[in-house]
């Protein structure tokens, strides 16, 4: 993180120069069809005119996509060369960091430390790893009959339309981006109408990187219009979405409407963090659980939400917890000091009030939190939250709130604890406390999430996938597995 003071950012942020328009076929497109604010949720003001996307700005950028993969020199690149301009990509992301950071703090309140020294370094990473991986998947040629040669290649899948959301703007659009292009498939990428900003200058540096025009597009409008039309839209052979379950639900009946387009979905998550009697540091433990559910203003979908905490030390664990919360500093996202920034939006803000409200309504005890704070800003600012004697049939403890609100729900023993964390349509993560290795590895299995924590929380890197089972989506991010979403299969037997 630059020695930046909150000064220096707000003086950068008054000389920000934020375009906000399409970028297709290696160009900026303006679009014909109207424009809409994007608003900052640190003070409530506008920070510029973004195209407002249709079904006429998706049919071109799939255009131009389709032209850059049928008849392009983009998937029949050597994989090397298709690995260094990813590269080129990262070593951009990394000249304007700065910037990035800037403008994705600025368009979904997420504190300007956080960006940088987070959500940027994810970004670059990714192209980063991509980049080196691109030519290290090799094709296979099986043992078979003497009289016979059988190759399976792996062949891009086409065009792929990738739709992100606002938490995590730039890091999830890397996550689907750079597998999709190391492949040699061409994107269509729209970004939440909450947060478009950052991945417009992602497509214009993909361009000044040596894409060829077409590759990568961005086109930026709301989900029922623009969204809706990539999904339908018959050239789009692959579609990678990640957002909220109900959303996703659309996104597969609109490849059954169309052309039965692969969907491969990250959705919501109702994560659970147990911690045991045993667990090697309850200090630890409750220091962590209060970053998880607090870190990204708790607009995260594997949040750890839900605190599963034994009843012998759920209140020495949940006083230290109420405690963190109470010291954490909420403030200006542009503020190097600020520790928790703005949600996203006053929408989001006034539903995560109401969840709590429903929470109190339901008899749960709020033990800090709650109320809004710093409104004199403008900006859409909630204090960290914390509810103790949740019931499991509460709404508290099944709905994902998105937002800093912490349950904590007791167990008496382990079936009851793992039966608590799997009661959930959701399956995205889980963490696990526990000093006992054979209970390590027993509720880790039995526990249904595509990622499990054990004495950690939101631990990782690119080599392991990503991804959530049951109603938290299918597929996986990250990893060499992320080329499985957009590669095929061939046979080809040679009869000799």
């Amino acid at each position: 993180m630059p020695d930046v003071t909150h000064e220096e950012w707000l003086r950068r942020a008054e000389e920000l120069d934020l375009s906000g328009v399409h970028h297709i076929d290696g160009a900026d497109e303006p679009g014909g069809g109207g424009s809409y604010a994007v608003v900052s949720p640190r003070n409530g003001q506008v920070l510029t005119q973004v195209a407002d996307g249709g079904h006429a700005e998706v049919d071109a950028a799939v255009a131009a996509a389709r032209r850059a993969f049928d008849s392009g020199p983009w998937p029949r690149m050597a994989p090397a060369d298709r690995g260094r301009a990813l590269l080129r990509i990262a070593d951009l992301l990394e000249e304007h960091r700065d910037r990035l950071a800037l403008t994705i703090s600025l368009e979904m309140g997420k504190p300007i430390t956080d960006a940088y020294a987070i959500e940027l370094r994810a970004a670059i990473n990714t192209f980063r790893w991509y980049g080196q991986l691109a030519d290290k998947v090799t094709d296979e040629s099986p043992h078979t009959a003497p009289d016979a040669l059988a190759l399976v290649t792996r062949e891009p899948a086409g065009v792929v339309g990738a739709v992100v959301p606002w938490n995590f703007p730039l890091t999830l659009a890397s996550w689907k981006v750079a597998p999709a292009l190391a492949a040699g498939c061409t994107v269509v990428l729209k970004p939440s109408e909450n947060s478009p900003l950052s991945a417009l200058l992602l497509g214009r540096l993909a361009t000044e990187a040596g894409l060829p025009p077409g590759v990568l597009n961005v086109v930026t409008g709301d989900g029922p219009t623009a969204g809706r039309a990539i999904g339908l839209h018959p050239d789009v052979d692959v579609l990678a979405f990640t957002g909220s379950t109900a959303v996703g639900r659309h996104f597969l009946r609109y490849a059954a409407d169309s052309n039965l387009k692969r969907v491969w979905l990250e959705l919501g998550g109702k994560s659970p963090n147990i911690i045991l009697p045993d667990a090697p540091d309850l200090e630890k433990a409750a220091a962590t659980a209060a970053w998880g559910i607090f870190f990204n203003q708790g607009e995260m979908c594997t949040a750890p939400s839900r605190l599963l905490v034994h009843s012998s030390v759920a209140e020495r664990v949940t006083e230290a917890i109420v405690e963190r919360a109470r010291k954490l500093r909420v403030g200006d996202p542009l503020d190097p000091a600020t520790e928790m920034g703005a949600l996203v939006g006053e929408g989001h803000l006034e539903r995560v009030r109401k969840h709590i409200g429903t929470g109190l309504h339901e008899g749960a005890r709020l033990r800090t939190g709650g109320d809004r704070t710093l409104a004199e800003s403008g900006g859409s600012f909630l204090r960290p939250t914390v509810f103790d004697r949740v019931d499991p049939g509460m709404r508290l403890a099944r709905e994902e709130i998105f937002g800093p609100v912490l349950s904590v729900l007791t167990f008496e023993d382990l079936d009851e604890a793992v039966a608590l964390a799997n009661a959930t349509e959701y399956g995205l993560a889980a963490g696990l406390w526990t000093s006992d290795l054979s209970t390590a590895h027993r509720v880790s299995r039995a526990l249904k999430a595509g990622t499990v924590w054990v004495n950690c929380y939101e631990e990782g890197d690119l080599t392991v996938p990503f991804g959530g089972m049951k109603q938290s989506g299918n597929g996986r991010d990250k990893s060499a597995h992320a080329l499985e979403k957009y590669t095929e299969l061939k046979t080809t037997w040679i009869q000799l």
